[in-house]
């Protein structure tokens, strides 16, 4: 008895061991398969570091990696149609370092902003132009905070990472219809799959365009993570191992960053729950421009004040948020 019973133990060390080599193996493994860029550069004047811990969380409309299939399925168009690199999301995340609630910025793509080397255009040129080196540095001089981390995922990705996680539940209070990407949603709860989910956060057939779009993003990640952190993926091996693979290959972050950095940004957010202060950066109107198209200007006081309380690491006012929720 004395003897099976050491043996039993033996095994059982060695299936632990075992077990932990696999899981340090695959751990290691998808932290050398995220997609890396020089995200950040240093420059003169650059805004010193604060407390907190400030994400850009980037979109792009990249097809790269999609089929012809997949571009039909999913309405992107091909590469020919984007006419370069672009981001449809922009949003800062900012983590508080003490006690409070992590706070999520919709930076509408349209807003008029200084670019360096540039004259002045809307945000998302700053990528065009330079990709996430330049529109990180436009962030920074824009806000004036220091960006920390950066996430990008492109069309098929983020359609992929929702139909990993079994789809999201979201609540329209209106049908929408946009023939453009042929989209058509009920009004009323209802699951999205991946490619619904695609044509909700990138239509913008809305009275107020560009600003009530960046409300749908901000709401549709906040339950997209909320998802993805959930008892109901997470301990569920079907979903949970599915959604790492798939976001592992599908994001690009900075030079510097790892997969236990993702894995923080998801715990914070995703417990965040209710608390999360979400808002889109106060403007003041908008105007056609010659040559470059429509444009959003910030409200100077209002998103000064916002972006001043985030630096200090403190609660934002409310008269400083707009779509709060």
């Amino acid at each position: 008895m004395r003897t099976f019973l050491r043996r039993t133990t033996r095994l059982l060390s060695l299936a632990l061991a075992g077990l932990v080599v696999l899981v340090a193996a695959s751990a290691l493994y998808l932290d050398v398969s995220l997609g890396r860029v020089p995200a950040f550069t240093d420059y003169v004047g650059r805004v010193t570091s604060a407390r907190g811990t400030n994400w850009l969380l980037v979109g792009s409309d990249s097809r790269e990696g999609l089929s012809e299939q997949q571009e039909q399925e999913l309405v992107t168009g091909g590469t020919a149609d984007a006419g370069g690199s672009r981001t449809d999301t922009v949003m800062l995340l900012h983590i508080p370092a003490g006690p409070g609630a992590p706070t999520l910025v919709s930076l509408p793509r349209d807003s008029l902003v200084p670019i360096e080397g540039h004259p002045p255009n809307k945000l998302n040129a700053a990528y065009s132009y330079g990709g996430p080196t330049l529109l990180s540095r436009t962030v920074e001089e824009a806000t004036g905070l220091r960006i920390d981390h950066y996430l990008e995922i492109g069309l098929g990705g983020f359609a992929g990472v929702v139909d990993a996680v079994g789809g999201v539940r979201m609540c329209l209070p209106q049908a929408i219809h946009d023939p453009k990407i042929d989209l058509t949603l009920a009004a009323g709860c209802q699951q999205l799959t991946g490619a619904q989910a695609l044509g909700f956060v990138r239509t913008r057939a809305f009275a107020r365009g560009d600003l009530e779009r960046a409300e749908h993003q901000r709401e549709f990640l906040t339950e997209l993570v909320r998802k993805a952190t959930s008892r109901e993926v997470l301990f569920n091996p079907l979903r949970s191992v599915p959604m790492t693979w798939r976001l592992v290959a599908t994001v690009t972050v900075a030079d510097h960053d790892h997969l236990d950095d993702l894995g923080q940004l998801g715990y914070q957010a995703g417990t965040a729950g209710e608390e999360l202060v979400t808002a889109t950066v106060p403007t003041s109107g908008g105007m056609d421009m010659p040559g470059v198209g429509a444009v959003l200007f910030w409200d100077k006081e209002k998103a000064g004040e916002l972006f001043d309380s985030l630096r200090r690491d403190r609660p934002v006012p409310s008269e400083a948020l707009t779509a709060a929720r």
